[in-house]
């Protein structure tokens, strides 16, 4: 005989420990299953810090989530005595031109929330860790900084647990299919499970479960890179705003010493190479530093000395960067969110309320129109 639940959720990293807590939360019974530790540097919720800023550049249609975000992330630090949240203000910048500097400029003005307009020099004037070009526009947002993404996953599993879910680590999922009566029967190394509902957030492996997102899901390497800085005074939360920084031809991103020694940053999709998540070479070499080097000598000089740590994790892209969060079109018992395209962790805490409301009821009181599953077709 196999176990029953109301919900099973398969994969429990940023978005599954979200959903699985928010389940549970609303006394559904839920197992929760991922294939490695919990946290894990395997996929794409790792890394010690992760960027949250109040007007995202992406699209206004963001705004409504990050405010949800933002509370929820709030609750949970109250919920768990987890400090989960780090306010140290946010740079968006870029040529005047830029979809960084315009679309946070835009999201700004739209939804009247605080800013101020810089240029270069006046960024680099307030905080001397940085060296943006003079020419070049900044949006300053007080209220962004960062998540710390290990130990948000680590608060929703204990408030999840505390609520009665299930959770359990290194038992990978092996397949799984509906029954005669309707019931989804789970499959995995250690065992069989059912559930009237099923929610996959399984990131890099989406089309592993769900093959008609295999166009739609992409997983692409990443590599990160924590350099020594000159005067760590000049990169401390206190000192140092995260950033997103457009140049000309490419998208980076930084953010203050944490916990680990060294400034942290990264290129989105860095050499763009998509690959399979199972033989991804996840060593960092010496091109990967060598890129993100360069960026770091020419913008933030004083956060350029010798290498802390590399790093390698993945993003999954959609075709528009947008992401998939719905149930699927011909299956109302099967939710997914995936797709989140190196810009998702700041959105957890709400995406995981979204995926379940659409497990419990298929409907969400946010707009999710922008994250439909049949938008390729």
């Amino acid at each position: 005989m196999s176990d029953h639940y109301d919900v099973i959720v398969i994969g429990v990293g940023g978005m599954g420990s979200a959903a699985a807590y928010h389940l549970a939360d609303r006394g559904i019974d839920t197992l929760a299953l991922e294939r490695y530790d919990i946290p894990h540097g395997m996929g794409s919720s790792h890394g010690i810090t992760r960027i949250i800023r109040r007007a995202p550049s992406e699209d206004p249609a963001y705004l409504p989530l990050v405010e949800r975000a933002y509370e929820n992330w709030r609750e949970l630090e109250s919920e768990t005595g987890r400090d989960l949240l780090h306010i140290t203000g946010g740079i968006d910048a870029g040529p005047p031109d830029s979809t960084v500097f315009t679309g946070s400029r835009q999201s700004c003005e739209e939804h009247d929330i605080d800013h101020e307009i810089l240029t270069g020099d006046e960024v680099n004037e307030r905080f001397p860790g940085y060296g943006i070009p003079e020419n070049h526009r900044a949006v300053y947002q007080a209220e962004s900084g960062f998540l710390v993404p290990e130990q948000g996953i680590i608060a929703h599993v204990e408030a999840a647990r505390a609520a009665g879910a299930e959770i359990r680590a290194r038992e990978p999922v092996e397949d799984f299919t509906t029954q005669s009566d309707g019931d989804i029967r789970v499959s995995t190394s250690r065992g069989t499970y059912e559930a009237d509902k099923l929610v996959v957030t399984a990131g890099a492996w989406t089309s592993e479960f769900l093959p008609e997102f295999e166009a739609y899901a992409v997983p692409v390497r990443q590599a990160l890179a924590w350099f020594g800085t000159s005067d760590p005074d000049l990169f401390a939360p206190d000192n140092f705003p995260v950033f997103v920084h457009g140049t000309e031809a490419d998208h980076y991103y930084g953010f203050p010493e944490h916990d680990v020694p060294g400034f942290k940053l990264g290129k989105f999709n860095h050499f763009g190479n998509t690959v399979d998540p199972d033989e991804m070479d996840r060593t960092p070499n010496q091109d990967d530093e060598d890129l993100l080097r360069s960026y770091a000598e020419n913008t933030f000089p004083e956060g350029a000395g010798p290498t802390m740590q590399l790093a390698t994790c993945l993003f999954t892209n959609t075709p528009d960067n947008h992401f998939i969060v719905d149930t699927l079109p011909d299956r109302s018992d099967i939710t997914v969110g995936a797709g989140f395209s190196g810009h998702g962790y700041k959105y957890a805490s709400a995406i995981g309320e979204i995926l379940a409301s659409l497990a419990i009821s298929g409907e969400s009181d946010l707009d999710i129109g922008l994250f439909s599953a049949d938008r390729f077709d």
